[in-house]
């Protein structure tokens, strides 16, 4: 299936790792000039060579704090300057917001907010002038499983994903009419950074989906028909055709990468 993205520039913020990475690395693959946005200048240098070594010629680091809209405005400026539109953007930054309600202060709860759902806002803002003037142009948000099945271990990053949802819905409405297109795809429980320590310890390799299940599945109350975590890729590829050309009539959707649940 050609998917249209061959000459597309997309620009994913929260790119340098896990789910963010996986889309950038998906997107090339596509034929897309790949920007990617992260906080670490350490982080974001190792990846984007990981995109060139997999034969991604155009690849553009811009550091850049999510948490920042000065840092988000610059780095759509960068990429203006490299290139002469943006068709994809791809929010792929997440919360670090774990604890329950009980042990979480104000500054907490805000800090999940301004990194789950904000972050967004600042780089949709920012993004929205190029996207504009593209020929054509999608914006995919990562959201979680998490907003449709409650967890009150995660109870700041769930209200900050479910934020995120609802704006996802209002931007794809407002923006219609525009022919921008504005999807969330709601990831499971995946296989990434977050788990290698526990895999290590207990001698797994750090992409055994099935085993990290069998491991952590129970401590972290996940449920998964397949009977496996995800992998970054899978989800990546869902990613890239709500980012793609080939997506025409489907805007202000949630779509599950979660390996089966109950939740339609």
């Amino acid at each position: 299936m050609d998917l249209g993205l061959d000459g597309a520039t997309a620009l994913i913020v929260g790119g340098s790792r896990g789910i963010g990475l996986a889309t950038a690395r998906t997107l090339a693959t596509e034929g897309c000039r790949i920007a990617l946005v992260g906080r670490s200048s350490d982080t974001l240098a190792t990846a984007a060579e990981q995109l060139r070594q997999d034969g991604c010629a155009s690849v553009l680091e811009v550091n850049a704090d999510a948490t920042n809209g000065g840092d988000l405005a610059r780095a759509v400026d960068e990429v203006h300057r490299q290139w002469p539109a943006l068709n994809v953007l791809v929010n792929a930054v997440g919360p670090v917001a774990g604890g329950s309600f009980d042990a979480l202060d104000d500054d907490a709860w805000l800090s999940a907010f301004n990194e789950g759902t904000v972050s967004v806002v600042r780089s949709v803002r920012a993004a929205l002038p190029l996207l504009r003037a593209a020929e054509w142009a999608r914006i995919v948000n990562l959201t979680a499983i998490s907003v449709q099945h409650q967890s009150p271990g995660l109870v700041a990053y769930t209200a900050a994903k479910s934020a995120l949802t609802s704006l996802t819905k209002n931007l794809a409405r407002s923006l219609a009419a525009e022919g921008i297109l504005v999807n969330a795809v709601a990831p499971g429980p995946v296989l990434s950074d977050w788990a290698a320590p526990a895999l290590a310890r207990a001698g797994l390799a750090p992409d055994d989906a099935r085993g990290a299940y069998e491991l952590l599945s129970a401590a972290h109350r996940m449920a998964v028909d397949l009977g496996r975590f995800g992998l970054p890729d899978e989800v990546a590829d869902v990613v890239t055709f709500c980012a793609s050309r080939r997506n025409t009539f489907m805007t202000g959707a949630q779509l599950n990468v979660d390996g089966g649940t109950d939740f339609l």
